[in-house]
């Protein structure tokens, strides 16, 4: 019997605690916000997303940033680092439209040369070019809030545009099993480290390359009939997980580099040589595995580098990863170029000579 209170009483908790949490949309011509401060923040952080959207618009990621673009990031940040920021539904909106947005250019576009680069929410990148569409780390919102879910319908319009799904490892937040489930459905091949969803079907369907910076595999896209060349580094999360850091060699003769999750010291053995074997055409890296004087870039030497996951709003405040930290950790030596992405943009990579 007192298990049975206790139950009840936790689920209530819950209840009460998850209710807290779930912001209600405001009136549109409110103008009195005494006494709702949840509707207020939420009007507020309505009209700064509006306005940075407006400047990002104006002012798409280039190499060199003006102070309006700066400033719309880190007005992005400042909205995003509140408690309840995943639950306002201004800022599910902001996302929403974003990454629909991004799907239909991902789905419209056509590439003559070089290749288009789509960030999604959070540590997805989508690449497109002449021959193929790479999807890294492709998932739907954040896990357990259906209100910043995005849709199966709309994910799978995704899906049906991209040719090939890498995953780096098996957190919810990079690693989807209904996202790799409607890719094998439609005959594309998924990647991903040995053991994720080993207890569920889909599994013999996945493919494990050799986690080797020393081995090249082709992989069959049967829809393009064509083969890319893979690289599965193995990486790290931590001590255990297992993060594979991919490089994607496409038919044009370019490079693409993902990193997932990675952040394990003993990796750097590696990371320290990988530019000797390896010519990096972009390197997609979770922003805060830099490591101290730019030893990650040091080590796979890219033509560029797009940091990735930031403000990931399931994650605590003192790590959402703010915008206004990359230009901390990066810094601005001309050697390791960079470009700051916002979910939802896009950015024309065209490699000298291809």
């Amino acid at each position: 019997m007192k298990k049975l209170v206790a139950a009840v009483l936790t689920g209530m908790v819950n209840m009460c605690l998850f209710s807290q949490n779930v912001v209600q949309p405001p009136s549109v011509n409110k103008t009195d916000w005494w006494g709702d401060i949840d509707g207020f923040l939420n009007q507020q952080a309505k009209i700064t997303l509006d306005l940075a959207s407006d400047a990002l618009k104006l002012n798409p990621p280039a190499l060199q940033e003006n102070l309006t673009r700066k400033m719309a990031l880190l007005m992005i940040d400042n909205v995003l680092h509140e408690e309840k920021a995943q639950f306002r539904p201004a800022v599910q909106s902001f996302y929403k439209e974003r990454i629909e947005n991004a799907i239909r250019e991902i789905s419209a576009s056509k590439v003559n040369s070089g290749a288009l680069i789509w960030k999604l929410y959070n540590h997805t990148f989508i690449i497109k070019t002449p021959s193929a569409t790479i999807g890294f780390d492709i998932q739907r919102g954040i896990p357990g809030n259906e209100d910043f879910a995005f849709s199966k319908e709309l994910i799978g319009n995704l899906i049906n545009v991209v040719d090939i799904l890498f995953i780096s490892h098996y957190h919810n937040d990079h690693a989807d099993d209904w996202v790799a489930g409607a890719f094998i459905a439609q005959n594309k091949p998924v990647i991903t480290p040995p053991g994720l969803w080993e207890q569920l079907p889909l599994y013999a369907a996945i493919l494990h390359p050799d986690r080797s910076t020393d081995k090249i595999h082709d992989i069959y896209l049967p829809h393009k009939q064509l083969n890319l060349k893979v690289v599965a580094c193995p990486g790290h999360q931590g001590a255990d997980i297992l993060n594979n850091v991919y490089l994607v060699f496409t038919p044009e003769g370019m490079c693409f580099t993902h990193t997932g999750d990675q952040s394990n010291a003993d990796d750097l053995k590696w990371i320290d040589k990988i530019g000797d074997s390896y010519h990096i055409d972009v390197l997609m890296m979770n922003s805060w595995s830099y490591f101290p004087e730019s030893r990650l870039a040091k080590g796979f030497r890219p033509r560029l580098i797009i940091p990735g996951h930031e403000n990931e709003l399931n994650h605590s405040i003192d790590h959402r990863e703010p915008f206004w930290l990359n230009y901390i950790r990066l810094g601005d030596d001309p050697a390791y170029p960079w470009i700051q992405m916002a979910p939802g943009e896009k950015y024309h990579y065209v490699a000298a000579g291809k």
